[in-house]
């Protein structure tokens, strides 16, 4: 039985075949999402709330909101942690984008239903900060809360016709991992232990 043998021009024709799929599966979705339940009332409804994912903006009303709001004083650490992943998250998705440099989908007969801040593609920035939003942000607010907008927010995208699917999945990856490996908040080592002008007390209790 004569073995297979895997040559570089061999295997560089393998992943052109792979990618060219990936790229078709990836335009075939695009499509749909951007035919399939659409009327006026619809398009209208989800591009005004897509608009409010624009530079995190909700994400970081969330977070400064949360950070003044909350009756707790220990969680406004952990508010704030949220502010500055949301902030990370944005600045690490337009890296990205600048490196990949990806074109925004286009797509004959099928105009775009909303205006875009770049016309850069790769990753989504809706489904970076937003996923990164709804991880920090959980333990704060129910899971539930957070991580359905944030679904929703990255669906709109490809049904609008700015992002291709594959935008929005690693979008959802990066902005889970920026989250995921952010440090949590580092307690007060004063809360821990005794005041020194509280010594004095605490010995004259002692029987």
């Amino acid at each position: 039985m004569a073995q297979r043998t895997f040559t570089v021009p061999t295997v560089r024709a393998v992943l052109a075949r792979q990618t060219r799929r990936a790229a078709a599966l990836d335009r075939a979705a695009l499509v749909a999402a951007r035919t399939h339940l659409h009327n006026a009332g619809a398009e209208r409804w989800i591009a005004a709330y897509s608009r409010l994912g624009e530079h995190a903006a909700c994400w970081l009303a969330l977070g400064g909101g949360g950070a003044l709001l909350d009756r707790q004083p220990k969680h406004r650490p952990r508010w704030l942690r949220g502010v500055g992943i949301v902030l990370a998250a944005y600045g690490l998705n337009y890296a990205v984008k600048v490196i990949v440099h990806r074109r925004r989908p286009e797509l004959p007969g099928l105009p775009p239903l909303t205006a875009t801040v770049s016309s850069l593609s790769f990753p989504s920035a809706h489904a970076t900060t937003s996923f990164a939003a709804a991880r920090a942000f959980t333990g704060l607010v129910p899971a539930t809360g957070v991580y359905a907008p944030a679904v929703a927010f990255a669906v709109t995208r490809p049904y609008l016709g700015v992002h291709y699917p594959s935008d929005v999945i690693a979008g959802a990856l990066l902005g889970t991992a920026i989250a995921g490996a952010w440090p949590q908040p580092s307690r007060h080592r004063s809360a821990a232990r005794p005041n020194a002008t509280d010594a004095p007390a605490a010995a004259r209790q002692r029987p």
